[in-house]
């Protein structure tokens, strides 16, 4: 709730408006999973409210990388379940947070779309994910991607809601917050409007997942780009730069010689440069239904070249996870075929 409605709501209950910072406290930086554990509340009244819920899902598998890297499946009211995982550094804990139970864009080479698709999260559902992850880290996050399960700009109101508590209530920066989306017809032009009417100004980092320098190959790897012409999301993306004057970086996941080849680096270059962009390259983590491969590090050094060459801002993300099959959507599939085991010690 917002602090206006959760003031509302106390009041309704006959309780004063100070209890509001109260509530906030314990929920959002003491843990609190059910207002009988909050216990600067009368209790009388913690007693007479214990049915009404937070909003907290349950931890039901939590697996960590040699790197650090963390990923949490965690169970939704419905029996759902979706990941999130924590990226550690000395100076930062990013969280990767998901945005639906599933994915309805069935990219080829993404393990989350080969689940299928179920529902849409609310935004306390993805609220919860980034307070999962501090507790199990133990420590405040500092950066939120919405880069895991789900398409952000098929949920755009309801990740904007979450945003706007990850702004207010956790103290994140709008700057350190990332939209990713493989692209959506028209939404990228709405998300600017909408981060302005709902948080007051644009200044979210937008990723776009390309993963391709053509139409052609990117229709074969990602079906649903039929319908949104390359030429016409980069045209949108150079919108969102005008209207927000922050760049747009562009993710390239690199398959070993679908995608990876000297001249797509050239075509890509072509398309990308002229405005605010980075690209981020990434070596491909394989899951067992595809038979696409890991291009060797070489391969993914040359196409960096091509593209600093080339006058693109470029780097290359490290992969994070791959000892634990850390990779989006691979955590829930593998356990939705076997009975939830208990979080590993």
């Amino acid at each position: 709730m917002s602090p206006d409605d959760l003031r509302a709501w106390l009041a309704s209950t006959g309780q004063p408006p100070y209890r509001v910072r109260q509530l906030q406290q314990w929920i959002y930086h003491r843990g609190a999973r059910h207002l009988g554990a909050i216990t600067v509340l009368p209790r009388d009244w913690r007693e007479a409210h214990r049915h009404v819920g937070i909003g907290r899902s349950r931890l039901a598998q939590q697996v960590q990388a040699g790197d650090g890297a963390t990923k949490l499946l965690l169970e939704l009211e419905d029996g759902n379940t979706v990941e999130t995982v924590g990226i550690p550094t000395a100076e930062r804990l990013t969280v990767c947070v998901s945005s639906q139970v599933g994915c309805p864009m069935a990219c080829r080479f993404c393990a989350t779309g080969k689940g299928g698709y179920q529902r849409s999260l609310a935004s306390h559902e993805m609220i919860d994910q980034v307070l999962s992850m501090g507790e199990v880290m133990g420590r405040q996050p500092t950066h939120v991607v919405f880069m895991g399960m789900g398409e952000p700009l098929l949920n755009l109101s309801a990740v904007l809601s979450s945003v706007q508590c990850f702004c207010r209530d956790l103290g994140i920066g709008q700057r350190r917050i990332t939209i990713s989306t493989v692209g959506i017809p028209h939404r990228i032009n709405t998300l600017a409007r909408k981060a302005r009417q709902q948080l007051g100004r644009s200044q979210l980092t937008l990723a776009v997942s390309l993963h391709a320098s053509n139409q052609s190959l990117r229709e074969h790897l990602i079906p649903t780009a039929k319908a949104y012409p390359l030429e016409d999301l980069l045209e949108d993306c150079r919108s969102y730069v005008a209207q927000t004057g922050r760049r747009v970086s562009f993710e390239y996941v690199l398959l070993a010689g679908i995608n990876d080849q000297p001249h797509h680096a050239v075509e890509l270059a072509e398309r990308v440069r002229g405005f605010q962009s980075h690209v981020n390259l990434m070596a491909y983590n394989p899951i067992p239904e595809e038979d696409f491969q890991r291009p060797r590090p070489q391969r993914v050094e040359r196409f960096r070249q091509i593209l600093a060459r080339q006058g693109v801002a470029v780097s290359v993300r490290s992969s994070r996870g791959l000892d634990r099959n850390a990779a989006c959507g691979q955590l829930r599939r593998r356990l939705s075929t076997t009975a939830a085991a208990p979080i590993p010690r």
